[in-house]
């Protein structure tokens, strides 16, 4: 299927991997961009020296196009960012924090820049920054996204840029990837989908969760990382959502990322300070530590797992290739039982 996010990316079809801390992984982006679609690792945990061998073992697992995502607010951001493009990467995908820098850098030598939005203001300065395309990211998706729902946010933004846009926040399969093309958007972006599949290397016990989890079964709240995002309903994201991070366990919490990240305990909070107040970057620290069980929970009760509300849609856990063929399948489909359902 081709679109202009095919066209741009160099992709065979438009789908794209969100870049999902503690999930997004080589082996999972490399599968997606294996199949056709636009793979997307997510760097916030990473420092600088892992960053080198993480793209090298990308590049060994595909030859096709991927990219590397930067939370310009976390600490390593911009030597993370800096190390993707000392290598090349042809993509490079920057979320909340002004990306002008990195687009001109990105631009030298040929790469292309997503920008992820969730405002109309954030998208149009994105554009005049020169981002090559935008992720919408509405109210439906997992973690961070929009106050809007996609229905809503996604044709206002498409009358207001030029650049293609990524549609996240709903999307599992091809009804959705037809709707958004129908919205305005050039493809979709998904995570609770890919965080479904064979590749994902979250806990079989964490799939199961997104399985058997209905639409009703998510939260948003702005005090579990201290941003508005949406996440599973679980003991651990209520209490988050209802109290104050103690000072105790955003120092111990802070002390293992600091670990992790090897930066200056001072780094790993002044970074947000000027934009964030110190609960928030508490409960952000606290969050990432909890991120980090994914793999290997020991009580599910004791995780902060992002879910999408289009988990209660999931049914099956396929391989990256057979859910974007699927996809792509169904949508055209869709357009085609559209065209002669309109026709008659």
């Amino acid at each position: 299927m081709k679109t202009r996010m095919t066209e741009v990316f160099g992709i065979k079809h438009p789908i794209m991997l969100a870049g999902m801390a503690f999930v997004s992984l080589p082996r999972l982006v490399a599968a997606v961009s294996n199949a056709g679609g636009l793979g997307m690792f997510n760097s916030v945990a990473n420092t600088p020296d892992q960053m080198k061998d993480i793209i090298k073992e990308i590049k060994s697992l595909t030859d096709k196009p991927f990219g590397i995502n930067v939370t310009l607010l976390f600490p390593n951001a911009k030597e993370n960012a800096e190390v993707a493009m000392e290598e090349k990467v042809s993509i490079l995908n920057y979320a909340l924090g002004k990306g002008d820098w990195l687009i001109k850098a990105v631009h030298e030598y040929g790469g292309r820049v997503i920008a992820t939005v969730a405002t109309e203001r954030h998208a149009r300065r994105a554009e005049l920054d020169g981002a090559d395309a935008l992720a919408v990211t509405a109210l439906e998706a997992a973690a961070h996204g929009g106050e809007p729902t996609s229905l809503v946010l996604i044709p206002l933004i498409a009358s207001q840029v030029k650049i293609p846009i990524i549609a996240a926040g709903g999307f599992c399969d091809g009804r959705g990837l037809a709707a958004a093309l129908a919205l305005g958007a050039d493809g979709i972006s998904m995570g609770t989908r890919f965080m479904l599949t064979q590749e994902s290397p979250v806990h079989e016990s964490v799939k199961e969760i997104g399985l058997t989890a209905t639409a009703e079964d998510t939260m948003r709240s702005d005090k579990i990382d201290g941003l508005s995002g949406r996440f599973w309903r679980n003991k651990t994201a209520i209490e988050l959502s209802q109290g104050q991070v103690s000072l105790t366990q955003a120092v111990s919490s802070g002390w293992r990322i600091k670990k992790m990240l090897n930066v200056p305990f001072y780094k790993l909070f002044s970074a947000g300070l000027k934009e964030r107040g110190v609960q928030d970057l508490a409960r952000q620290a606290v969050s990432i530590d909890f991120l980090k069980s994914l793999h290997e929970p020991s009580d599910v009760n004791d995780i902060i797992l992002p879910l999408g509300q289009v988990t209660g849609r999931i049914n099956d856990v396929l391989t990256c290739r057979e859910v974007i063929e699927r996809t792509v399948a169904e949508a055209e489909q869709i357009i085609k039982a559209m065209r002669e359902k309109v026709a008659s």
